[in-house]
């Protein structure tokens, strides 16, 4: 149960470094995060708190199951932008999306169809968690050659970068860029994660933080993250956020 009523203590200075955050799923209804602007409001008070100024959240797009189209996305980003306007709520929220990798997404980049990026045509995705997909690297090239930045959402997740880390250096050197997620540092999804996660921040294999944030437990995680001795190494890369 959400604990609405928390007493909030006040951030540690030190131990803050204020981000663009550019993968969460704050937007109410969409997929598997926030259901209700109430929720969305109780959680973008707590990225403030944290000393978050701006939200670039993405819901899922994927064709069997989260059906979001641009137009989706949009239409409710301007309904909960009018919701924090109404509470008084001065925080600049935008939109992209999370794409899951498919023969649809695929479609959609070879016949030019818009899709919703961030910053310069930074284009976030995913892929199944348990093997390479057989259509990635398809993908990347054709991607690139479309004028996106591929951008890996969480790849210290996916067991097969975790069995094989010469997979996510095949990546990188294929100009994909990797969005990590700050609670994997914790060993929050799991050990594999965490350590895959440790390896990327050491190899400096890391351009963006996100939260993946899809409930309040999750913002609160990042609190804490914030004073694990690879978050403050991650913050010493020459990461993307604070550019967008």
């Amino acid at each position: 149960m959400l604990n609405w009523f928390r007493k909030q203590r006040p951030v540690d200075p030190s131990n803050s470094f204020p981000l663009v955050d550019i993968h969460s799923h704050l937007l109410p209804g969409l997929d598997d995060g926030v259901q209700t602007p109430e929720e969305s409001e109780a959680i973008i008070l707590e990225f403030q708190r944290l000393g978050y100024t701006k939200l670039i959240t993405t819901p899922h797009v994927m064709s069997d199951f989260y059906r979001n189209s641009n137009d989706t996305i949009l239409q409710k980003l301007a309904e909960t932008n009018a919701y924090l306007k109404q509470k008084g709520i001065a925080i600049t929220l935008e939109a992209a999306a999370e794409f899951y990798l498919d023969e649809a997404l695929i479609s959609r980049v070879e016949n030019n169809q818009p899709l919703l990026t961030f910053g310069k045509n930074y284009l976030l995705f995913e892929t199944n968690f348990m093997t390479e997909p057989l259509n990635l690297k398809e993908f990347i090239f054709l991607a690139t050659t479309k004028g996106y930045k591929p951008v890996l959402a969480h790849p210290e997740r996916y067991i097969y970068l975790q069995n094989n880390f010469a997979k996510a250096e095949d990546l990188f050197g294929r100009g994909v860029l990797f969005q990590l997620n700050m609670s994997s540092l914790s060993g929050y999804y799991s050990k594999g994660a965490q350590l895959t996660a440790q390896k990327l921040i050491d190899k400096g294999y890391v351009h963006f933080l996100g939260s993946d944030c899809h409930n309040l437990q999750h913002v609160q995680l990042l609190d804490a993250v914030r004073r694990n001795k690879y978050f403050q190494k991650a913050i010493s890369l020459p990461l993307l956020n604070n550019t967008l």
